[in-house]
């Protein structure tokens, strides 16, 4: 074999992957966007599949559409990947951000999270409530940090996520390198302060995960 024919064969084998990838990624969101509607099989490969080229595809949804709208599908698709698996978890985390509490909330911060004085400001006091009737460990946190330190703490295989799209997405994918189960429940706005959550569903997606 020449070196022109070992170059054209190497050429056209980077074509042949480039091509395939894109056309996966491309597929993978498709059915990610699909997953927002209805029940979509082979879950879990399409949320592999997104998680390895989701630096690329974040650019491009950044340049020409809304980041947002990815971290959206992707979420759902994980959740729908996840909920089976979900649901025979037995020691289960609730982590919900800090920009739901109350402007002058009094809570201290550790490094497990704001403890929550259930002072009735903000809906704090009710979630932690029905964490407990659910089975969760409630933890409030401000940021990446503090889950690092509550997964040392606390014994988990599953954990109920509530937060912005990018913010689940980037949760989601960093505790599957520890293997806890997630699942994401988004908030109805986003920003650092005065956050929202749809409160029943947040109960219905409790009620129906623990079946």
């Amino acid at each position: 074999m020449t070196y022109d024919t070992m170059y054209n064969l190497i050429g056209i084998v980077l074509l042949v992957v480039v091509v395939a990838s894109i056309a996966l990624a491309l597929l993978a969101l498709l059915v990610s966007r699909m997953s927002l509607t209805r029940h979509v099989w082979v879950a879990s490969f399409f949320a592999g599949v997104l998680d390895f080229f989701y630096l690329p595809l974040k650019f491009m949804f950044h340049k020409y559409s809304d980041a947002r709208t990815l971290d959206k599908w992707m979420v759902s698709l994980k959740n729908t990947a996840q909920r089976s698996a979900f649901m025979k978890t037995q020691h289960r985390l609730m982590l919900v951000p800090h920009c739901m509490r109350s402007l002058d909330c009094p809570a201290p911060s550790t490094r497990f999270g704001i403890e929550c004085e259930s002072c009735g400001r903000c809906i704090a006091t009710k979630m932690i409530a029905d964490a407990k009737r659910f089975n969760y460990t409630l933890h409030i946190v401000a940021g990446s940090s503090y889950i690092r330190h509550i997964v040392k703490k606390e014994t988990a295989d599953g954990a109920l996520l509530v937060a912005c799209n990018y913010e689940l997405n980037k949760v989601m994918r960093s505790l599957k390198r520890k293997k806890i189960v997630t699942y994401g429940v988004p908030l109805l706005n986003d920003g650092c302060y005065a956050t929202e959550v749809d409160y029943e569903n947040l109960l219905e997606v409790m009620e129906s995960l623990s079946e």
